[in-house]
């Protein structure tokens, strides 16, 4: 067997005795948060080594933020995994239930998925967040994280092992693949006879290698080419506050805008105020003919890649548009199918676009960050879904769960 098959059968093992794990699956998830913040120091000099890394490596700003973590991050990673802890114990729910003529007693309950695979990129909480919501939902995890982040991930990984373990729960609970090279990514995306399903965690590269090559069930999360269209009748403030609020506030998140989109009946009035916030952070607008005309040569010409990629930086791709039917178009043949948003104050174009838009989130005058399982009121999440088989949108505790029928009968032959 390969290290990567050991650790699937230990995964395995471990995830048997999850299923009737019960409360003591809350104690582990409590004792991980205060080891998270007793050993901070451990994890931020690691960290400190991946940051050196990064930047030798010529990563971006937005790159190195979200590989970042001090103190207060920490104690955050720290503080979602108590909240994971606090949630309703997903595993056991009653689903549906009925008797049937013959005396047959069926219920439909969630169970746990099993064993669960995520490989992920440069985020190193993503350790603890995703280790936290597959352990409370009854399943084993094994985890895959990028060269990037490879000394947080290992740090962060076995103070939760070892705290696990102290609390009674198999350290197998917890797994994480050290080897970062392309061949063990494969390898996990292969594992069938242990994986019972697979999560991506990253950008547009990760994410079609893991469908194109994975023979375990894949739940494709995250790659958000995220639009907001400015329609005729917006309050142009609004939609200045949002774009810079939607595009700033962390670009390189899934949630944060790559595009915007104006009619062209209020893009005089509207671009240069969208333009005045954005310069507060620098933003480099790529924009259509109609957009360089009106902001002047300060606009970068778009190329039609620049409305199809993710910048996840201070970049954002602008485009005047005659109507909201071309709005939609644009949205239909670029979106990644994350989050959409109108700014308007028309009833029936806000209906039109929430109802023609297929995204996980369509928005009308808010902005496009609120997607988070957070934000939503369903507590953390293991990412966004952009598919609709089985989960769409932030995925919870509920969307790691499977499910299955318990018949009870006295003797029922058929």
């Amino acid at each position: 067997m390969t290290q990567l098959e050991i650790m699937g059968a230990n995964a395995k093992k471990a995830a048997r005795f999850l299923m009737t794990a019960g409360s003591k699956k809350d104690e582990a998830l409590n004792a991980i948060a205060s080891a998270l913040r007793a050993n901070s120091n451990t994890i931020i000099e690691a960290n400190k080594i991946d940051i050196e890394n990064g930047k030798k490596a010529g990563l971006t700003e937005s790159l190195l933020d979200r590989l970042s973590l001090d103190e207060g991050r920490i104690n955050g990673m720290a503080d979602g995994v108590e909240q994971v802890a606090a949630f309703a114990d997903p595993v056991g729910r009653v689903l549906d239930g009925r008797t049937l003529k013959n005396g047959l007693q069926i219920e439909k309950i969630t169970v746990p998925m099993g064993v669960i695979g995520i490989i992920f990129e440069a985020r190193p909480n993503v350790t603890s967040d995703a280790a936290a919501l597959c352990l409370k939902a009854g399943s084993a995890v094994i985890l895959r994280g990028g060269k990037e982040a490879i000394n947080s991930n290992t740090a962060i990984a076995k103070i939760m092992c070892d705290a696990i373990e102290k609390a009674g729960l198999p350290r197998d609970c917890i797994s994480l693949v050290t080897d970062t090279s392309r061949q063990s990514a494969t390898e996990l995306m292969q594992l069938s006879d242990y994986l019972d399903v697979l999560i991506p965690r990253g950008g547009a590269g990760l994410i079609k290698s893991v469908v194109e090559n994975a023979k375990v069930p894949v739940i494709e999360t995250g790659v958000g080419n995220c639009h907001v269209y400015v329609d005729k009748s917006a309050d142009v403030d609004m939609a200045a506050n949002i774009i810079y609020n939607a595009k700033t506030s962390r670009p390189s998140v899934c949630n944060a805008i790559e595009t915007v989109l104006v009619h062209k009946d209020i893009a005089e009035k509207a671009l240069p105020k969208i333009k005045a916030e954005l310069d507060k952070k620098n933003v480099e607008i790529r924009g259509c003919d109609r957009t360089k005309a009106i902001l002047g040569d300060s606009v970068v010409p778009a190329t039609d890649n620049d409305y199809a990629i993710e910048f996840l930086d201070y970049i954002l791709a602008v485009k005047v548009v005659d109507s909201l039917d071309e709005a939609l178009d644009h949205i239909a043949k670029y979106s990644t199918g994350h989050s959409e948003c109108i700014v308007t104050s028309d009833y029936a174009s806000a209906n039109k676009f929430t109802a023609s838009v297929d995204s996980a989130a369509v928005y009308v005058n808010s902005s496009t960050r609120f997607t988070d399982g957070g934000e939503f009121g369903l507590g953390a999440e293991i990412g966004i879904s952009t598919q609709k088989l089985h989960a769409r949108g932030p995925m919870g505790l509920n969307e790691l769960t499977s499910s299955k029928y318990i018949i009870r009968g006295n003797g029922q032959i058929r």
